[in-house]
């Protein structure tokens, strides 16, 4: 078992809070030294009290399981004698109203694009077979209640 750490950290400043005026933005920082800007969704709480430029929830839960796929996918396609140059994922995560009543991400369309080069190069079956095996190893997808589709492109 591990633990995986992150600070999140929000001031007021001099902002209208109980007025319900104050800014969303605030900041993610990890034991590696990374801050990322997160905020809400401004789809949730409109501009300029959310940062657009900023990272929402929804989007880094998105980018979590996409990053985690891909991690055991290269990880796989290395094992298995395949070399991978490039792997690009244009992941779309859907909020909607999951059987519970309760908003929520109830759809991510992973779909990856990858390019091989060398002279072992996988066939469409084990691509797909790469693909079902990195999701059933990500530890991200063993962890929400979302369904999670793989479309390879």
């Amino acid at each position: 078992m591990s633990e995986h750490l992150a600070v999140v950290e929000w001031s007021r400043g001099d902002q209208d809070f109980t007025g319900n005026r104050y800014s969303r933005a605030h900041d993610w920082r990890f034991d590696g030294g990374a801050v990322v800007r997160g905020s809400s969704a401004p789809t949730s709480v409109p501009e300029p009290l959310s940062d657009p430029a900023a990272v929402d929830p929804e989007e880094a839960l998105v980018a979590a399981l996409s990053s985690c796929h891909m991690l055991f996918f290269l990880a796989f396609a290395a094992k298995g004698g395949f070399t991978v140059d490039t792997y690009r994922d244009d992941a779309v995560g859907v909020l909607g109203r999951d059987e519970r009543g309760k908003t929520s991400i109830i759809s991510v369309a992973l779909r990856p694009a990858v390019a091989f080069s060398g002279e072992n190069q996988p066939d469409a079956a084990a691509i797909d077979v790469l693909h079902h095996r990195a999701h059933e190893a990500c530890y991200i997808a063993n962890s929400i209640r979302a369904d999670v589709t793989i479309e390879p492109r």
